[in-house]
């Protein structure tokens, strides 16, 4: 059973879009930009710094300089110089979620009481691939026992719904709607 769904995890700011967007077309390498995450996680006050508005932008600068990839230099400091810093990580999300669709990879989620075989993943796979027109399907297996049986694989906004609680919610809907 297929059903429509928002998922809000998946939300970016669309500023946040148009600047990962651009740190695509820049042809930043991506290795500067897994290091610049990284040094975001290692260092969070690091962030607090730069969107501080009662610290000069000159400093920033300097700090930007002193601490990041070169490559990504110049794409911070513009960041920082339009207050935008703060969307770094929606930037980053949405940057990786481009880079996805220009290389036609479509990201989905298998939630599972137990993981499926070989077979059952690449059949999964070849499914998502055909119905959404992609080179590649990177599926994430996540564990959940609450489903009792069988699946839920959610791919873009829809939600493929084969689990034995699923099946029996909707059971339930129907006899009550009589």
């Amino acid at each position: 059973m297929k059903t429509q769904t928002t998922t809000n995890h998946l939300y970016c700011p669309q500023a946040a879009v148009r600047y990962a967007r651009v740190l695509y077309e820049l042809k930043i390498p991506e290795e500067a930009v897994q290091k610049t995450r990284e040094i975001f996680a290692e260092v969070p006050q690091l962030h607090d710094a730069l969107i501080n508005p009662t610290i000069r932008e000159e400093q920033k600068l300097k700090v930007i300089d002193k601490t990041f990839p070169e490559e990504i230099r110049n794409f911070l400091k513009v960041t920082c110089k339009y207050q935008r810093i703060n969307l770094l990580m929606d930037i980053f999300t949405a940057y990786d979620r481009y880079c996805d669709e220009q290389k036609q990879i479509l990201k989905a989620v298998l939630t599972c009481v137990e993981p499926p075989s070989e077979v059952q993943l690449k059949q999964m796979q070849a499914f998502l691939c055909k119905k959404y027109d992609v080179r590649s399907a990177d599926i994430e297996i996540r564990e959940d026992k609450e489903l009792l049986g069988g699946f839920v694989l959610y791919a873009n906004s829809d939600e493929y719904d084969w689990s034995l609680k699923g099946r029996l919610n909707r059971l339930e809907e129907k006899l009550t709607w009589r």
